[in-house]
């Protein structure tokens, strides 16, 4: 998640933070609370099971396996596992539609990263162990303390495990559940656990395009085929264009060429070369407009490099199509952008519960799983678990399991208000 503040939360509508206090105030809420102090052992205990179970990027299914026996010891119903590897259970309610809770099961971690897992005082430290560990220890603790808490809410809770937030899984899994009849229109609310923290609520998706850029060639050694055309020379004339491209400070747009590969030593004119560039913005127009630039900054660079290589062999007989440089440009991810309106019951309720808490929250910007509901006109958000972490996305990761309880309070007063719980 990379978030971008945006602006601080405003007071709710009257009714909604007086229907959040009454929640708050009931016995059996106020015993859940209790739960979430006197059970911190044992969600630390899950949070460093879970990160011991490897979930690189499409290769979820051992931890999602972990998560479904998770469900079925916490009583939730109707726990499956879906053809993509999300997982599903239930806690029946009194309604047709679902109040959401999820939390992203992978990492960015490759399968063979060690995953030495420890635990120091209130920290514990490994790679994922925030980011999502994090996540799936509050979605694991508050369905816990609702299995012990018995309230009798109205719209069943869906809690989902799903898989390819990170990265190059590009929220296919998210994309999936927002694709299935059975779950596309039976979703009315989704509050996305990612991370640790209670000081953000993203309900701003950061629209993002990501791509391989491949240019391939004949090749040749470095002396004697010296004027063949290169593919790595090409590729940093592309560069070059892209990163004379102005971008608007508002709205705010990026772009990024993160990865470059090619070439098989020193004295070898490369066969092919590619980079991965990433382009984001709030405005998928302004996404739009770097992709065009991208791709003319690209065929600009090969048409120059070929007629340097043309002019090199002028006297000599004219060459093939084959010893000429081609491209190519692959899509490999696409984040679509989407806001949650201003008056939506959802952001209503996460302002009610904020000052209900006394907790300080900021709206922001990112790119998370929400990207895919906000993107159809869906009310989501996403939110993190409580604590706090560090390291996210290295081996030297980490979190500090002081103030979960916050977070936990926070998602659960949010999922009851959501779903309406009566006198």
């Amino acid at each position: 998640m990379e978030p971008i503040p945006q602006q601080a939360l405003s007071d709710s509508h009257p009714p909604v933070l007086e229907e959040v206090a009454r929640l708050a105030g009931l016995p059996d809420v106020r015993a859940a609370f209790d739960r979430f102090r006197a059970q911190e052992s044992q969600f630390a205990q899950w949070q460093m099971e879970a990160t011991r179970v490897a979930a690189p990027p499409f290769g979820e299914a051992a931890r999602g396996l972990w998560l479904a026996e998770r469900f079925r010891e916490l009583g939730l119903l109707n726990v499956q596992v879906d053809e993509v590897g999300n997982v599903f259970g239930i806690r029946p309610g009194h309604g047709s539609r679902y109040v959401a809770l999820s939390a992203h099961i992978d990492t960015v971690f490759p399968a063979a990263t060690p995953l030495h897992i420890r635990q120091q005082g209130s920290r514990l430290y490994g790679p994922g162990v925030a980011d999502n560990g994090a996540g799936i220890a509050a979605m694991l603790a508050v369905a816990s303390a609702l299995a012990r808490a018995r309230i009798a809410h109205s719209l069943p809770f869906l809690f989902i495990g799903n898989v390819g937030e990170e990265g190059e899984g590009d929220l296919r899994g998210m994309r999936h559940v927002f694709a299935t009849p059975r779950w596309r229109d039976a979703i009315a609310y989704s509050v996305i656990v990612d991370g640790a923290g209670t000081d953000t609520v993203v309900a701003e998706a950061l629209g993002s395009r990501r791509f391989e850029v491949i240019v391939r060639g004949p090749g040749g050694h470095s002396w004697s085929d010296f004027g063949a055309p290169n593919p790595i020379i090409a590729l940093a004339r592309a560069i070059e264009v892209l990163s004379q491209t102005p971008v608007p400070a508002s709205p705010k747009t990026t772009f990024n060429v993160g990865v470059i590969r090619g070439g098989t030593s020193v004295n070898s004119i490369p066969e092919s070369a590619s980079m991965r560039v990433d382009l984001r913005s709030t405005s998928m127009a302004e996404i739009d407009r770097l992709e065009r630039m991208l791709r003319l900054g690209l065929e600009q660079a090969v048409a120059l490099e070929n007629r340097a290589a043309a002019q090199h062999e002028s006297r000599r007989p004219p060459q093939p199509q084959s010893r000429m440089l081609q491209s190519e440009v692959l899509e490999i991810g696409n984040r679509p952008a989407g806001e949650l309106a201003a008056d939506a019951r959802l952001l209503k309720v996460i302002r009610a519960v904020d000052a209900q808490l006394g907790n300080n929250a900021q709206v922001q910007r990112a790119s998370t799983d929400a990207n895919i509901p906000l993107s159809l006109g869906r009310e989501a958000i996403a939110i993190g678990g409580g604590g706090s972490g560090g390291g996210a996305h290295t081996l030297q990761e980490w979190f500090d399991c002081g103030g979960r309880g916050l977070g936990l309070r926070r998602i659960l007063l949010t999922l009851l208000a959501l779903s309406g719980v009566g006198e």
